[in-house]
């Protein structure tokens, strides 16, 4: 019996392998084109912290064999809010097309300002060919020489690095391809990343000037008199609104966050202090209130030394974990 089992599944083992051999030959064996690409950036302007966006310009050149790529129709910047052309040469004459342009490039990032001032930032451009996925088209850097100009500053930023490199970039879509079983596809890319670091301490004080005075405005309330109770509350209340209104223009600058920034701790902790300075002088009128007129400015000494001094130390521990 076992025999003739055999006997019987020998033939159907054969057709199976037949027919895996014909699947095999029959599919397509694609070997991707490599395309070398290359970078010079020129400058980078119009840095627009509140829109998320920032101006770059540089000099894109691309060398490969098949010439069916059609970079100057099919260039992909993705994050690219408007992309200009211009001194675009082709030299199709060897065994390689070689293309230069440049690119003035507005480009859409997400700011980190977590930290701001004392931000560091990660300026990202990168390229993709819209026509050909990663099956057909592999992007290989071009590494050689410098990646962007020595000389060009960016007003209030120091650059760090530039480091270049390549990818694959997934798109969980088939782009209404029905011959792809499922829908996904990538793209090779072709990628820079720029650090950056903002020039802190100026723009430092030009933002937190107001909030410090206004601090030292209702500190220096602990020296009044207490005769002059009504001053003491007057200065208070008014350095309150005064850091309130120093919040709002320094947010107004800045892009929309979910998160604790340090413009938030720094105000937060100013209107606890001050808050704090006003509770003191609450207690201190109870008290005079009651004749206890020595006890009182006593009182209103050690709070003075004491309020200073926690508050200058958090600073300072605010400040320097931010800026490290």
């Amino acid at each position: 019996m076992k025999n003739r089992l055999i006997l019987y599944l020998f033939p159907l083992i054969i057709v199976c392998l037949a027919s895996f051999n014909a699947t095999a030959k029959d599919a397509p064996d694609i070997t991707p084109d490599t395309v070398s690409a290359g970078i010079y950036i020129t400058s980078i302007h119009d840095i627009d912290f509140k829109q998320k966006e920032f101006t770059v310009n540089l000099w894109l050149w691309l060398k490969y064999k098949n010439r069916d790529f059609n970079f100057y129709d099919n260039l992909e910047v993705p994050g690219a809010k408007d992309v200009t052309k211009s001194f675009v040469t082709v030299d199709s004459s060897g065994d390689k097309v070689y293309m230069q342009m440049k690119l003035q490039c507005v480009m859409k990032d997400n700011w980190k300002i977590g930290n701001f001032p004392f931000d560091k930032q990660k300026l990202r451009f990168s390229i993709e060919n819209s026509q050909f996925d990663s099956r057909y088209l592999v992007f290989v850097a071009d590494t050689v020489g410098e990646h962007y100009d020595k000389r060009f500053t960016m007003s209030g930023w120091t650059i760090d690095s530039c480091i270049i490199g390549t990818g694959k970039k997934a798109y969980e879509t088939a782009f209404g391809d029905e011959k792809l079983q499922k829908p996904h596809t990538e793209y090779s890319n072709f990628k820079v990343r720029l650090s950056v670091q903002r020039d802190a301490m100026g723009l430092f004080w030009k933002l937190f000037l107001g909030m410090y005075i206004a601090f030292l405005i209702a500190y220096v309330c602990f020296y009044i008199h207490s005769d002059g109770m009504d001053s003491r509350f007057g200065l208070s209340v008014g350095s309150l609104f005064a850091v309130i209104g120093n919040k709002y223009i320094i947010d107004s600058s800045l892009p929309e966050s979910t998160s604790f920034t340090l413009v938030d701790t720094l105000h937060g902790l100013t209107l606890f202090f001050i808050f704090s300075v006003i509770s003191s002088t609450a207690w201190s009128l109870r008290l005079v209130k009651k004749g206890e007129i020595e006890t009182s400015s006593r009182f209103d000494m050690i709070m003075a030394q004491v309020l200073l001094l926690i508050y200058v130390v958090a600073n300072i521990y605010f400040i320097s974990e931010a800026s490290a």
